[in-house]
């Protein structure tokens, strides 16, 4: 593997590699790999390019409660280990309110709520769309 290192003899994929802890897969095709750690190369390859901003959209999507454990963890780490900003797409709301330092939340296309987890979570407008009333 050839790279810019980006300090003496540290290549910047070795360094994501490191983090995200799959030194033992990386010789292993991705396709063969369990889910979890196909979406944990995934954030790697997108850490690789050294984003200052990182859209994620859904990366808890179809993971077992143990993967979504392991994933939370890598991302609030991403912030203080590469100081990458995350913009967090996910409908477990439990992950986004246990993860986030501020949410918006959208009904419909249409912002109804933005504010720290405790903020959003009282929100009334917030409770009325996701606990299923009417939308008449």
């Amino acid at each position: 593997m050839e790279c810019e290192p980006v300090e003496i003899g540290i290549c910047p994929v070795l360094i994501v590699i490191d983090f995200l802890e799959i030194e033992a897969i990386r010789k292993t095709p991705v396709g063969k790999l369990p889910y979890g750690l196909q979406k944990r190369v995934e954030l790697g390859r997108a850490l690789a390019a050294e984003p200052d901003l990182l859209l994620l959209d859904e990366p808890m999507a179809g993971m077992n409660h143990e993967e979504k454990e392991d994933m939370c963890r890598f991302i609030l780490d991403v912030n203080d280990e590469f100081g990458t900003t995350i913009v967090l797409i996910e409908h477990d709301m439990s992950v986004v309110m246990d993860i986030s330092d501020r949410v918006v939340v959208l009904d419909y296309g249409r912002k109804i709520a933005e504010g720290s987890p405790d903020e959003v979570r009282a929100n009334q407008d917030v409770i009325d769309a996701y606990l299923g009333v009417s939308h008449d």
